[in-house]
């Protein structure tokens, strides 16, 4: 730990120039009398370090002492520097090392490159969270983890998304955030599955060794799993006409529907289109949303069970 500590110590010295004792102990969480000794220490070991007194003094380094990174240049240090997702690397456990880290890279740049790295940061931020993001319960994750790293076999209880539960021994081949929402890829048998951690009932890492398939490369292996479930969405197409003044909203209301094909506006002024869904039940639902807005055209199952729909709602709501 002291270690770590008396390198931070020299990192923020080297980004900040000037540091108080009681600075420095804030930003570390030690006493004042720990960052003495620590002084002492890095000077013991060559270092630089020098103390001002009165306004403006504190801690510092010589001028001359600086460690740099060489051979980057402009927008290879902008692109090192684009924060990343707190969520995801909360998760990992890695928010701390993270910054960390970014703070070493800072302090090792020549001080014409350093100004450019801090204003990434400032102008630019990434949210990976969609805006009906919520939090999922992930217990596994720590157990999935471990098993990643260690190279272990673990016994999963998952649950699916049409609630049947299931019991699989997998081999963890390794962990994939989509947005916020982690999955895990592992080995189960001949086959290669992803799994939804936050839909992982229980998990028990064993003591026997993860096989892994011969050049599996997990990156490559989910672009093609997401060619292929989207290539696999059942395909429900609705041919509708929208007022006017829906066209705003269209595109806000419905996380299932998926425009593809608007036309030109018909003799009313509405405007055709075709919409995909997966099913005929979400696309009435949807359809129902926009009250008198939007009318179906075909296919005529789906406008007779819109009609229908809108029968029961109109009875639900005028009987006494």
């Amino acid at each position: 730990m002291r270690a770590d500590r008396l390198l931070s110590i020299l990192m923020l010295l080297q980004v900040h120039t000037r540091l108080t004792t009681r600075e420095l102990a804030e930003r570390l969480e030690v006493s004042e009398r720990t960052i003495h000794r620590d002084m002492d220490a890095l000077s013991s070991a060559g270092v630089p370090v020098v103390a001002e007194r009165g306004k403006g003094g504190g801690w510092g380094l010589l001028e001359q002492y600086q460690t740099t990174l060489t051979g980057l240049n402009l927008a290879e240090i902008q692109a090192l520097f684009v924060p990343q997702s707190p969520h995801l690397l909360a998760d990992l456990g890695w928010g701390q090392a993270f910054e960390a880290a970014l703070l070493k890279l800072l302090a090792a740049l020549p001080a014409a490159n350093r100004q450019q790295a801090e204003l990434v940061s400032q102008r630019i931020h990434v949210d990976p969270t969609g805006w009906q993001h919520w939090d999922e319960e992930m217990a596994a994750f720590p157990v999935l983890q471990a098993a990643i790293w260690q190279e272990r076999q673990v016994f999963l209880s998952y649950e699916r998304g049409n609630g049947q539960r299931i019991e699989r021994l997998v081999n963890p081949l390794g962990l994939v955030a989509k947005g916020s929402v982690w999955y895990l890829v592992a080995a189960v048998e001949e086959d290669v599955r992803s799994y939804r951690i936050s839909r992982v009932q229980n998990a028990v890492l064993l003591e026997s060794h993860c096989i892994r398939p011969v050049g599996f490369n997990l990156a490559d292996y989910w672009q093609r799993s997401m060619v292929e479930f989207k290539a696999n969405l059942p395909y429900y197409g609705v041919t509708v006409r929208v007022a006017p003044e829906a066209m705003l909203w269209l595109r806000y209301a419905g996380y299932f529907a998926r425009i593809e094909q608007i036309h030109p506006p018909d003799a009313d002024g509405w405007i055709p289109m075709t919409l995909r869904f997966d099913v005929e039940k979400a696309a009435c639902a949807y359809v129902l949303g926009f009250g008198g807005q939007m009318e179906v055209i075909e296919p005529l199952e789906l406008r007779d069970r819109v009609l229908q729909a809108a029968k029961e709602t109109i009875a639900l709501y005028t009987k006494r």
